[in-house]
């Protein structure tokens, strides 16, 4: 797993040097178009993804990859993301900070075998950060093994994106929330959203609509840090279940009480 995990973090290191970076606040008009409203996709995002499809699949020939961008064109590419071994491709999460000049914004790669989350990578661009979990060793940020921890304060602090929930349910939530549970700003990008939990600058994130490469190495990164990650019903999360709703916590502890809360 390590001389994987290190052919994966070159291969996202170089793309990000070579394709995002460059196009960062420097894209043309034609370089950004929309994929659905209000769901931008970028010049940048398709080069990346193209990248990265390249390289991994020179890493394990066998594997079928799942890239957003290609799934936006075809998506029976989802079908069977359960079977066999799948590499999944965020070529750039946060893309609407990405276009708009403006941070954050990250790339994801994971891997899954027979639908279970193999290991998960998450590169910060701008700062160079990669964290990483393998399933069953652990979770490292730039090579540093780590343990996610709350943020201490005197209450929980959350990011809870409503961005694609039912209205009536955002405003549930956050009217349960209010003088029990601090509510952050969201970062519109799941890349940054989960080391944030690991960090402990946030107790807990949740997100309503869940695609496999917004969630599947995020979510690894804080289990295997000590976090929980479940459905809003308590159930396990499974990449390939096409179910809505997840919340992640820096511990069960924490999952529990802001459950308790929340929903």
């Amino acid at each position: 797993m390590h001389a994987l995990h290190e052919s994966v973090s070159a291969l996202m290191r170089t793309v990000a040097a070579d394709v995002v970076l460059p196009r960062f606040r420097n894209l043309a008009a034609g370089d950004v178009s929309e994929k659905t409203p209000g769901d931008p996709v970028t010049i940048a995002d398709r080069e990346s993804e193209v990248r990265l499809h390249a390289g991994l699949a020179a890493l394990l020939p066998d594997a079928r990859i799942v890239g957003e961008e290609a799934t936006a064109a075809d998506a029976t590419l989802l079908d069977r993301i359960d079977e066999g071994a799948v590499w999944i491709i965020d070529p750039i999460d946060g893309t609407f900070n990405f276009a708009a000049g403006r941070p954050p914004f990250a790339i994801m790669v994971a891997l899954l075998r027979d639908g279970a989350r193999e290991a998960g990578w998450i590169l910060d661009p701008l700062s160079g950060r990669m964290c990483h979990a393998a399933r069953g060793l652990g979770a490292w940020i730039d090579g540093d093994r780590v343990s996610a921890r709350g943020s201490g304060g005197a209450r929980l602090v959350a990011g809870i994106s409503t961005l694609f929930m039912p209205p009536a349910r955002g405003a549930e939530i956050e009217a349960r929330a209010a003088g029990r549970i601090d509510l952050a700003p969201i970062p519109r990008c799941a890349g940054e959203q989960y080391p944030r939990i690991v960090l402990g600058e946030n107790d807990l994130a949740m997100f309503e609509r869940t695609l496999p490469w917004d969630h599947a190495a995020g979510a690894l990164f804080v289990e295997e840090s000590g976090g929980t990650v479940r459905r809003l019903d308590g159930t396990a999360y499974h990449v390939g279940d096409g179910r809505t709703g997840l919340m992640a916590a820096a511990s069960p502890r924490i999952w529990d009480e802001a459950a308790a809360i929340l929903l």
